[in-house]
């Protein structure tokens, strides 16, 4: 069995001791006959790829407008800089997300402060989100972990009440929905991340969803310098160096080679969001009675399950950092998502906290991320399992 796993499979580290990576990429043959396309068609950015992505896009979110984007790092600050985030301005993130939400409110001036999270589902709690409201408190930032949606009832209640716009981290939900509508569309704008972990990827790659027309032009403009014209528009007629600009802007444009890479995905995302729930409900039903360790609830359908994440119990005083050393030894490679931003040193002095971060630092001793992506066979996911028994019993008897 290894061996076949070994076979099929390929470690982004290229270890040969890794039996079941952590992620893998999903990239199909039709995948790499597009970009083929894409290469030979002369045009390498701004064409009609970025213009079918965008389209796609907002027709799969529901969304009035799409913006291709350089990363979700550039898609938050644009969105940020759209509506007028500045220096002495406070914007709330979760204590518990990958750098970038942070960063992006660094880039405009402003003062990200830190709430804390719900240990349940580790998204943004709305009771912290409450008490870290402040005069200053200018936009939320929430972030939807894992592919699970925020509490987006609530939270839109808080917004309206305060007079803040909400940004939506939307870097793990693709597919993801609260109630009916898909996450992206209830604040000002949503931003996706297509990075090689993501459910769709472009390798590179982000998206802004919007339902605004002023919003979607400052963020069209601000991705290319600023520059008041497109490429075709500017080659249509006319001088094509004569453009104005009003503001400036930066360089984050999406190509066409990465953009007709996220065409092709999106056209099979379902299927691939299937798969990755059809794998989460495997981990659960296999490991929900194992005594150590808690498992993610299955009820959300509209769950895109970017990541499967355990919680190794605190009352067994299991070691979680041993466990993620005894797997890794024995080729499975997992991880940790995330540590909290206020452990880190330029956090610590950049971002503020209006009380206690108590969900947050227990949930980041007992997290675990294990394998998940849509090509993980039954197999793979059993030796997983077994792995994780093993373990947890050895280290329950010392």
């Amino acid at each position: 069995m290894n061996k076949k796993m070994k076979s099929k499979k390929r470690d982004v580290f290229d270890d040969n001791s890794i039996k079941v990576p952590f992620v893998v990429p999903n990239i199909t043959k039709s995948d790499k006959t597009l970009i083929q396309k894409a290469l030979n068609s002369g045009l390498l950015t701004d064409g009609p790829f970025l213009k079918k992505f965008e389209s796609s896009f907002a027709k799969f979110t529901g969304a009035k407008y799409a913006i291709g984007i350089s990363n979700a790092t550039s898609a938050l600050h644009l969105s940020l800089k759209a509506i007028g985030i500045k220096k002495g301005d406070e914007v709330i993130v979760p204590d518990i997300t990958f750098v970038a939400t942070a960063n992006a409110v660094l880039f405009t001036g402003a003062t990200p402060i830190l709430a804390d999270i719900n240990f349940e589902d580790l998204n943004i709690s709305v009771e912290s989100l409450k008490k870290n409201m402040s005069s200053k408190t200018k936009a939320i930032i929430p972030v939807h972990f894992a592919g699970k949606s925020c509490n987006m009832k609530e939270i839109s209640k808080i917004a309206k009440k305060y007079h803040v716009k909400i940004i939506e981290d939307c870097a793990h939900a693709v597919g993801t929905k609260f109630g009916n509508m898909h996450v992206g569309n209830f604040g000002e704008t949503g931003c996706f991340s297509f990075y090689p972990t993501k459910n769709l990827t472009t390798i590179e790659g982000g998206m802004v969803i919007t339902n605004s027309f002023k919003t979607a032009q400052y963020v069209m403009k601000s991705r290319n310098h600023g520059i008041s014209r497109t490429l075709k528009e500017r080659f249509s007629g006319g001088f094509p160096w004569d453009y104005e600009i009003f503001e400036m802007g930066y360089n984050f444009r999406l190509d066409e080679i990465r953009s007709c890479l996220g065409v092709n995905q999106l056209k099979r995302i379902k299927k691939m969001n299937k798969l990755r729930r059809i794998a989460a409900e495997y981990y659960t039903t296999n490991l929900r009675s194992v005594k150590g360790i808690i498992t993610p609830k299955l009820n959300e359908k509209s769950h895109s399950w970017h990541l499967y994440i355990l919680k190794i119990h605190k009352e067994f005083d299991i070691s979680r950092d041993e466990l993620f050393k005894k797997l890794l030894s024995n080729g499975v490679r997992t991880s940790v998502h995330y540590k909290p931003l206020h452990k880190f040193s330029l956090y610590k002095k950049m971002c503020k906290k209006y009380g206690k971060l108590t969900n947050s630092c227990n949930a980041y001793k007992e997290i675990i991320s294990l394998p998940l992506y849509p090509g993980i066979t039954k197999k793979e996911q059993d030796y997983v399992i077994q792995q994780i028994i093993k373990w947890l019993g050895l280290l329950l008897k010392l």
